[in-house]
């Protein structure tokens, strides 16, 4: 079996999956998550068997086009005979329990228990905490997601708002995600929040905190319009971010949806760059989804080089200043890993931000501001709702210039002295 680079124990390319069918029930006081994934499964080759990335819910049956089908679920992996080698297949897994996020470097990813109510983030490896998948990024589905809990919380998923139904206590939700999805940005929020509109965004936020998220997300909608003109028309049919009343270490980035901690809401903008970072992530990492994480700096380097024009069109410092700062900044740290293959424990090293970033505006500076950014808008427009490599990056970008663009990339993405900033 081939394996991505990184994280070689998750995701599998021998298959790849059109779409998830997510039926969940999750009480809030208990951690409770009852569970039916339905997933719509293709093969190249006829497959014998079918492994799932898949965490320590309690798996209570399996079934391929209906029928049982035998498994076994053990290190976070289900595997799954089907009854004929599969080619194409709807495999449902029905499951439960208290979900437990998944161990990292960076510690538990996925589905997590807040103080009243749950998050999901995802980024790299925590979707099978909450469903099983096939978790490598580069495997874009689309996705209903119907949960139902508490009719005192709200719930808050990836895609639009199609249905939502009241019961004996309880109320579900349904979310329809048609723009492919890669699994790590499938997202459930729940919270007792409330949910308004505000510069064609949706906010949801716990009440006592809703005029402070006005004041600092209020020159969203300014952001969004940037954006649209540097990068090309927003992705996705809508936008929302959500404030959990938890303090989070950093935002959580998921497709059409950006979560924030309590922490990152001060009534004064000081958190509004990570405003700006999120949101360019719409366009680069949801829209525009990297192949293999080691090619991260796609999306990481974009969103933080987003934060710098942000900054240059709102009246904060150029975006060459921020550059030169970071550069100054940068040399003193180790000079010891390469932006385009930084490696799993570096993923989320600032110098994977900064250098990204930094990689953009020297590539800005050789092209200039015209080709430059019409070659931006071309990338996105090519690779709309798909997934992305530096190979990729690195010839697109050269159609833009008849100056010779491969030495200055070179430099940046695959030599680890710091290049100068010219």
């Amino acid at each position: 079996m081939a394996m991505t680079p990184y994280f070689p124990a998750h995701g599998d390319d021998r298959y790849g999956v059109s779409h998830y069918d997510l039926r969940l029930v999750y009480r809030v006081a208990a951690n409770r998550l009852d569970g039916t994934a339905r997933l719509t499964v293709s093969a190249a080759e006829p497959l014998g068997t079918l492994d799932l990335d898949f965490g320590r819910l309690r798996v209570a049956g399996v079934t391929v086009d209906g029928v049982p089908a035998r498994y076994t679920h053990t290190r976070d992996k289900l595997r799954v005979t089907p009854p004929a080698p599969l080619r194409e297949a709807v495999v449902e897994v029905r499951y439960s329990g208290k979900p437990v996020p998944v161990a990292s470097p960076w510690g538990g990813l996925g589905w997590e228990e807040l103080s009243d109510g749950a998050l999901v983030a995802g980024q790299p490896i925590g979707a099978p905490s909450w469903f099983p998948c096939n978790d490598r990024p580069g495997d874009k589905a689309s996705y209903r997601i119907s949960v139902t809990t508490a009719s005192p919380y709200q719930v808050i998923a990836n895609g639009v708002l199609v249905d939502r139904r009241r019961g004996a206590g309880t109320t579900t939700w349904v979310y329809e995600q048609a723009e492919p999805m890669a699994s790590y940005l499938a997202s459930v929020q729940i919270g007792r929040y409330q949910i308004s509109e505000q510069g064609g965004a949706r906010l949801a936020c716990p009440p006592r905190l809703a005029a402070r998220v006005r004041h600092d997300f209020a020159r969203q909608d300014q952001m969004m319009a940037l954006f649209g003109e540097l990068f090309g028309p927003y992705p996705f049919a809508g936008y929302t971010v959500v404030v959990a009343d938890d303090d989070l270490d950093i935002p959580v980035e998921a497709q059409g949806m950006s979560i924030f901690g309590r922490n990152h809401v001060d009534g004064v903008r000081g958190c509004e760059r990570l405003v700006a970072h999120e949101l360019a992530h719409q366009w680069f990492g949801n829209s525009l989804t990297v192949a293999c994480w080691s090619d991260i700096w796609l999306q990481e380097g974009f969103a933080a080089y987003a934060e710098w024009l942000w900054s240059e069109a709102s009246g904060g410092p150029l975006a060459g200043d921020h550059a030169h700062r970071w550069w100054h900044r940068l040399t003193l740290l180790p000079q010891n890993f390469i932006l385009a293959d930084p490696g799993e424990q570096a993923l989320f090293d600032d110098r994977v931000y900064k250098r990204g970033a930094l990689t953009l505006h020297a590539l800005r500076r050789a092209m200039g501001d015209e080709a430059f950014f019409a070659a931006l808008r071309a990338w996105t427009a090519e690779h709309r709702h798909g997934t992305v490599t530096t190979r990729e990056f690195a010839g697109h970008v050269q159609r833009y210039t008849p100056r010779p663009v491969g030495p200055l990339l070179s430099a940046w993405l695959h030599d680890k002295p710091l290049p100068h900033l010219v």
